[in-house]
């Protein structure tokens, strides 16, 4: 059952699996705070099983540009539009966050984020290939982030 992430009152409902589900569900809500300040846009997430389009999209973008899969499980996913901007998201038990931010008439503008919530290793999958950024949030502690532009058509 989808559910608007609140942001006011952090919970972590659909992420309760997570080792860090408390930092997990306040990166959530970092996330959800970001679009409803600047797009005033709330921020609905949905069960892994329900979102698989929007899984199947991420995962291709992520094979096809840089033969990367996620080892750890969805637990829940996202994907709207905002402007000019196809947005996806998706949140997994590790902690990890992915993200696809896709301008629909900007090839320069697509690019794929990883964020990590506070507590949880970088995964091997990433740990070689990127390196990520540390920035501070009264919602989630501290976040890790890294991104990689985005080449081709989806």
């Amino acid at each position: 059952m989808s559910h608007a992430v609140d942001f006011n009152t952090v919970s972590t409902v659909g992420v309760e699996s997570s080792p860090v589900a408390a930092a997990l569900a306040g990166l959530r809500a970092h996330e959800a705070r970001y679009f409803r300040t600047r797009y005033a846009h709330t921020f609905v997430v949905e069960p892994a099983s329900e979102a698989r389009a929007t899984i199947e999209w991420v995962h291709g973008i992520l094979e096809a540009e840089r033969k990367l899969a996620i080892a750890s499980r969805p637990l829940e996913a996202t994907a709207f539009q905002v402007e000019h901007l196809r947005i996806a998201y998706v949140f997994y038990e590790s902690g990890l966050s992915v993200n696809v931010m896709y301008a629909v008439d900007d090839p320069k503008k697509r690019a794929v984020g990883f964020k990590l919530a506070e507590g949880m290793e970088v995964p091997a999958e990433l740990a070689s290939r990127f390196r990520f950024a540390t920035q501070k949030s009264k919602l989630a502690g501290t976040i890790r982030g890294s991104f990689f532009v985005i080449k081709g058509e989806y």
